[in-house]
């Protein structure tokens, strides 16, 4: 990093007047029903609506940025293809900014990935390759790099399983927003593990504004889940932009009790949403249990309209 710069420094005057300059700034939400109702009265609890962001996900924020940098090393120029793997809401960001930028984009994701989520890529025009559901998003990078390799002059790859563009982009913006939005009141950061770009680059910046801020990350607690966009560690591949020296935590979570808690969150707090952030209410609920007071602050990736075909809904 070339030192702290704003957001609004990074993104020029004609970008910020089109649908780009709507991403970040999202909403920070106080959860009081459902779960979140039975922790201490001196427990506050929030999540960060990252579906307010234009795509509907966390990953318009690393998109964005990987993107720009490539513009401004060169990387990535008119007439190349942006190209790179992904479970769905990345792809769905760089189709997104693709389409107002002037990119053709193709993403590779597994193929058992929501049929909403393959029907947003064809309404932005994304060209999709479909690889092994088995393999998950281990395999799609491992596709990516094979078709780069037979034209490696027709694509920019953002990589941002690799890209410290990822997390810079959470350092810079999301960051901040969650500090200035509970006022420096934060004692507690909460986000899931995937790229790791969220948890990477929020808490470096968390704890550059106050080292006693407590990080935890958590993941699914089997390499067979159903939290979409997060990545049981032990048994796939670490991104390379991950740092294990940042959680002074680990959880897991379930997949079964992220689901009910879901479907709860939809009923009780009216908030319909996806289930990596179910997932992370669950953890979120479980560091709540330890504390007599505290802010808890969480991400929520991702609202649930990608997801309403999948039958944990009935």
């Amino acid at each position: 990093m070339n030192g702290f710069v704003k957001e609004e420094e990074r993104i020029s005057a004609d970008r910020r007047n089109s649908i780009l300059g709507k991403i970040g700034g999202t909403p920070l939400l106080r959860l009081k029903n459902s779960a979140a109702a039975k922790t201490r009265t001196g427990v506050e609890i929030y999540a960060k609506a990252e579906w307010f962001n234009p795509s509907g996900s966390v990953k318009d924020r690393p998109a964005l940025n990987m993107i720009q940098e490539a513009e401004k090393s060169g990387a990535l120029t008119k007439g190349k293809t942006i190209i790179d793997a992904t479970s769905g809401n990345t792809g769905i960001a760089y189709a997104m900014i693709g389409a107002v930028l002037g990119y053709r984009v193709r993403v590779v994701l597994p193929a058992n990935a929501g049929p909403e989520r393959k029907q947003i890529l064809a309404a932005y025009r994304a060209d999709v390759i479909l690889t092994d559901p088995l393999e998950g998003t281990d395999g799609a990078q491992r596709r990516v790099k094979e078709v780069v390799r037979e034209n490696p002059e027709a694509y920019f790859t953002p990589d941002q399983y690799n890209n410290p563009a990822n997390w810079q982009a959470h350092y810079f913006t999301t960051a901040p927003e969650i500090y200035s939005q509970t006022n420096g009141r934060i004692s507690h950061f909460v986000a899931g593990l995937g790229t790791t770009g969220t948890f990477v680059g929020i808490c470096q910046r968390l704890k550059q504004f106050n080292p006693s801020i407590q990080c935890i990350s958590f993941q699914p607690d089997s390499p067979l889940h159903g939290l979409e966009g997060l990545k049981h560690l032990p048994t796939a591949s670490v991104p390379g932009i991950y740092d294990d020296t940042l959680a002074d935590e680990n959880l897991h979570v379930s997949t079964d009790r992220a689901y009910q808690l879901m479907r709860r969150l939809a009923t009780e707090e009216g908030l319909l949403v996806g289930p990596s952030s179910a997932a992370a209410l669950c953890a979120t609920l479980d560091v709540a249990e330890q504390l007599t007071e505290g802010v808890i602050v969480t991400v929520f990736p991702d609202d649930g309209t990608k997801y309403l075909s999948h039958r944990y809904w009935e």
